[in-house]
C-alpha cells in the first residue's frame, strides 16, 4: 500500500480561468491509485497549529488568521485544495523524482513546517499572492515522513489569489524556487520552468482551424473541426497535459459569470479524466493490486464567491460548499463529506 502511494499519483492537472465579473476561478483533478478518503473541511479563524519535524521536535506555532475551505486526504486536517476567505487559493499537486526540500537542523524546529502542511499554513495566514511571496522564505520545510504512507509526499505547490496573480512553488535541491505563472496552469514533474520552455515545441497550434493547402494543383482541405489542433498531445503524461490545459484554457469563449466559469472549468477538465484502468503499470504489485492512476476527484474554487465545488470518481453530480455561509468562528474543523454514488434519472415517459 505504501508503495502504491508513492509511486502512483502523478497525473493531477490545473488550470486558473477568469470570467468577464472579474471571478478567478481555480479548478483541478486529483488522480491516485487508491482513494484518499478525501472530506471537504472548513478550518475556522483562530484554529492553533504546530507544525510537524523530521525529529518530532515541535514545529512552527501558528493560528488561523483566515478561515479557509477545501479537501484534505486520509483523513488530515489540512488542505490540499481550496481556498480562504480573502479570495487566496492553493493546491498541493504531486512532484516525484523532481522534489528536493530544505535541509533541517533541529534549531530550525520553531519554523518548520510538514510538506502536507504547507498548503493549509498559506491559506490561514495570507490573503494575495504578493502576500505569500513576501513570506514563504521564511517558513522550513523539509523532509517529514507523513506516518500514513511511511515516507514524505514529494509535492509542490500553485498559488492563485482573487486578482488573478499566480505562482508556483517548488522545493529543489534544497531550496525554494518561487515562479510566476501567466497562465495559471499546474502539473506536475519535471519542474515549472521545464514546462513553460516545453511550450515552444507547441507554438503551431491554433484553436482556430487550419485553411486549405494548395499542392501542385491539389487542394488540401483539413478533415474536419479543429484541425488547428492537430499534433496536441494526448496522453497522460505531465509535460503532455500541461501543453493540453494551456491549449484548452486559452481558447475557451470568455464566460461572462464565475458560475459559467465554474462549469467551464469542469468542462475543460472532462479530458484529463483518466478512467480506472487507463493508465497503469505494466506488473501487479507484491500484493496483487493493478497499480492504475484514476481521476478520484475533480475540484473548481470560485474566488470570488468563496465557494468549492467538487465531483468524484463515483459521483459526476457537482455538489458545492459556500464559505461565506459557515460559521467561520467556529471552534472545532467542521467536515463534509465527498462520498456519494451516481443517481441516475429514468426519463422513460
Amino acid at each position: 500500500m505504501m508503495l502504491m502511494y508513492q509511486s502512483h499519483a502523478s497525473a493531477c492537472t490545473g488550470i486558473r480561468l477568469k470570467a468577464e465579473d472579474g471571478t478567478i476561478v481555480h479548478a483541478r483533478t486529483l488522480e491516485f491509485a487508491v482513494d484518499l478518503q478525501s472530506d471537504v473541511i472548513m478550518v475556522p479563524r483562530g484554529y492553533s497549529r504546530i507544525g510537524t519535524t523530521p525529529d518530532g521536535k515541535k514545529g512552527l506555532a501558528w493560528k488561523s488568521k483566515y478561515a479557509s475551505l477545501g479537501a484534505n486526504g486520509v483523513e488530515l486536517p489540512y488542505i490540499f485544495d481550496g481556498l480562504n476567505e480573502k479570495g487566496l487559493a492553493v493546491g498541493t499537486f504531486y512532484f516525484p523524482g523532481t522534489v528536493g526540500y530544505m535541509p533541517y537542523k533541529p534549531a530550525d524546529a520553531g519554523k518548520t513546517i510538514a510538506p502536507w502542511e504547507v498548503g493549509s499554513w498559506i491559506l490561514e495566514n495570507f490573503a494575495t499572492v504578493k502576500e505569500v511571496k513576501a513570506n514563504v522564505g521564511e517558513v522550513v520545510v523539509p523532509d517529514v515522513v507523513l506516518k500514513a504512507w511511511g515516507f514524505a509526499p514529494p509535492v509542490h505547490y500553485v498559488v492563485h489569489d482573487a486578482s488573478g496573480k499566480s505562482i508556483v512553488l517548488e522545493y529543489v535541491d534544497g531550496k525554494l524556487n518561487i515562479h510566476d505563472n501567466p497562465l495559471g496552469v499546474m502539473s506536475n514533474s519535471p519542474t515549472f520552468d521545464w514546462h513553460m520552455t516545453n511550450l515552444r515545441n507547441y507554438i503551431n497550434i491554433l484553436h482556430t482551424n487550419l485553411p486549405p493547402l494548395q499542392l501542385e494543383g491539389v487542394k488540401l482541405r483539413p478533415l474536419g473541426q479543429g484541425s488547428g489542433m492537430l499534433g496536441l498531445p494526448g496522453d497522460f503524461t505531465p509535460p503532455s497535459r500541461f501543453v493540453r490545459a494551456v491549449a484548452f484554457s486559452q481558447s475557451l469563449l470568455p464566460s461572462k459569470t464565475g458560475e459559467e466559469a465554474v462549469l467551464q472549468a469542469f468542462h475543460l477538465l472532462n479530458n484529463f479524466d483518466i478512467p480506472k484502468g487507463a493508465a497503469r503499470d505494466e506488473k501487479k504489485d507484491e500484493h496483487g493490486n493493478i497499480l492504475a492512476d484514476y481521476t478520484t476527484w475533480t475540484s473548481a474554487n470560485d474566488l470570488k464567491r468563496k465557494r468549492f465545488y467538487f465531483r468524484t470518481y463515483d459521483n459526476s453530480q457537482i455538489r458545492m460548499v459556500d464559505l461565506m455561509k459557515m460559521n467561520l468562528d467556529s471552534k472545532e474543523i467542521i467536515k463534509i463529506p465527498m462520498k456519494g454514488e451516481e443517481v441516475i434519472e429514468e426519463l422513460t415517459p
